[in-house]
């Protein structure tokens, strides 16, 4: 299980440290891929296989699953953490979710994401004064 915020910084080859606490979940492998709100989404590989299965199952005659697998697979990049806890985010995805050094690295239960920071701090700040209005539209689930 993914919980956190942790702030970390991409060296001149585009590779992040991921947290310690996560990468034993990942040391079977990951994929990254092209996330919302223009962050990146980081799955074990076993995680991604389900989610992926589930993209190309979505009927291709719709053009809004075929624009959501897209933007899911077509980006997917396979990942394995090094001796020192690093992966490479390729440069496609490090400009899809306009990256520069400094990222946040979320973890959301079964995945973790990868913003900006800048990025984060926007939608974070704008999320925090939301969030009762968020909290009341979400009903029981809060």
């Amino acid at each position: 299980m993914f919980l956190g915020e942790f702030h970390h910084t991409l060296d001149d080859k585009g590779r992040l440290a991921i947290p310690a606490t996560f990468r034993a979940e990942l040391a079977s492998g990951a994929v990254v891929t092209r996330g919302l709100d223009r962050s990146l989404f980081l799955y074990p590989k076993s995680v991604w296989e389900t989610i992926a299965s589930k993209l190309a199952a979505l009927p291709i005659g719709q053009a809004d699953t075929r624009a959501f697998a897209r933007l899911m697979l077509a980006g997917a990049r396979e990942m394995e953490i090094d001796r020192s806890g690093r992966i490479t985010i390729p440069d496609l995805l490090r400009s899809y979710a306009g990256m520069s050094r400094e990222v946040v690295v979320t973890g959301l239960y079964d995945r973790l994401e990868i913003w900006d920071k800048d990025s984060w701090v926007v939608y974070a700040t704008q999320t925090e004064k939301d969030s009762n209005e968020i909290a009341e539209r979400l009903g029981d689930l809060v």
